[in-house]
């Protein structure tokens, strides 16, 4: 076939291949993790849920994400990163339409296992593997090109699944994000991952060697500067992310500047990693942690401020969103830059298990903090102290070099 590339070919090329992964992190993130303190209080109304039992659904996910973290990266290192990402598009699509028709109950409690599965094979972990076994030693230019388009997640899905509570009700908002993983994730996700590329560049090595790799990772002191870095960073993260709403709120702000402020966290994001690209060939993956995490008590100690303040209310969003935005470029280049090229996927999902174990379990402990005091004022202070256990293990595991 002359006279120009091939359909396929087209769709499979690296600025289709991250446009389409891309687009898929927008919707995989928005549908799964940023909608849901929306969702929350409406479904916690209708049943009689404290807001504890809500958030355990949550934390009960995310700890299902890290115990399969491990398999899904060693899958993807055999090169089924293709039948990985699609099947768990098509395993959320289908799951969130489960929800929408649940009364409650123990059934609900096998759909969020489920969806912790499904986060495990669809959200950024997965989606580094894949392009770190696309563009081996230039990984970090195609993790920060992913991160650009993830960072709108919130942007769009947060004003969107708003959008959709005040038309449908949430029974309804969720039967319209299953159709949007059904409809858009699952064929992207065939569409831009080359199968047939992906297993010829599949290591001859077996699982075997994956684990030769893990246990020399795991003696190395870096390994646990940044395991604690990143767990407690996504902790806070993650409770931030099913809280940030209901706390701004408690501070005397209305839903609107709440909820515009949230929006402006995805562009902050965006800016920040491409102040990173654009710098990157002039700054390491150490030094830019070390910056990064830097900035995340400040941004958190402006949570103290906010009350009726729409100005440091911007400010946070703001601050919180670029340095949340590079510390996903640090978290996916880590491993290759700072420990090892080799086993990306085993290496990686051994380091996401205490991240997710730790993310699940937050949630429920900012709602348990919550409950006790009767205010969000304990969970600022809590999130301050653990920004700074970030900057210490990250300083620690920047200053040294793996043996």
């Amino acid at each position: 076939m002359s006279g120009g590339r091939a359909p396929g070919r087209a769709l499979r090329s690296p600025r289709a291949f991250i446009a389409g992964l891309g687009a898929a992190q927008i919707v995989s993130w928005g549908s799964l993790i940023y909608s849901f303190p929306l969702l929350a209080e409406p479904i916690a109304a209708e049943f009689g849920w404290s807001k504890t039992e809500v958030y355990l659904l949550a934390s009960l996910a995310l700890g299902c994400s890290g115990l399969t973290a491990i398999p899904v990266g060693s899958a993807i290192d055999r090169g089924q990163g293709r039948a990985v990402m699609a099947a768990g598009s098509l395993l959320a699509g289908a799951l969130l339409w489960a929800w929408s028709a649940l009364p409650g109950g123990w059934p609900l409690v096998l759909v969020f296992i489920g969806l912790g599965l499904a986060q495990s094979m669809t959200l950024y972990e997965p989606g580094f593997a894949v392009v770190a076994r696309r563009y081996g030693a230039d990984a970090r230019r195609g993790i920060t090109a992913l991160t650009l388009w993830g960072g709108f997640a919130s942007t769009v899905f947060i004003p969107l699944t708003q959008l959709l509570l005040d038309r449908l009700g949430w029974r309804g908002t969720l039967e319209a994000l299953a159709l949007v993983n059904l409809a858009l994730c699952v064929p992207l996700h065939l569409a831009v991952i080359d199968g047939r590329r992906d297993a010829t560049a599949a290591t001859s090595a077996s699982g075997a060697e994956d684990r030769r790799v893990v246990r020399w990772a795991l003696g190395q002191p870096v390994f646990w500067g940044l395991a604690i870095a990143f767990t407690v960073y996504y902790a806070i993260f993650s409770a931030l992310s099913f809280h940030l709403y209901p706390l701004l709120i408690e501070r005397g702000l209305s839903s609107a500047a709440v909820v515009g402020a949230m929006a402006l966290i995805g562009p902050a994001q965006v800016a920040g990693r491409i102040v990173i690209a654009a710098a990157a060939r002039r700054l390491s993956i150490r030094g830019i942690g070390v910056a990064t995490t830097l900035a995340l008590p400040a941004a958190f100690a402006l949570l103290f401020l906010a009350d009726h303040s729409t100005p440091v209310l911007v400010a946070f969003a703001l601050l919180y969103g670029s340095a949340n935005g590079i510390m996903t470029i640090v978290r996916g280049a880590a491993v290759p830059d700072m420990l090892t090229r080799s086993a990306y996927g085993a290496v990686n999902g051994v380091l996401t298990v205490p991240t997710a174990l730790l993310k699940a379990v937050a949630p429920t402990l900012a709602a348990l903090l919550w409950q006790w005091n009767g205010s969000y004022g304990p969970v600022i202070a809590a999130t301050v102290a653990a920004s700074l256990v970030v900057v210490g293990s990250f300083g620690f595991a920047a200053c040294r070099r793996p043996r």
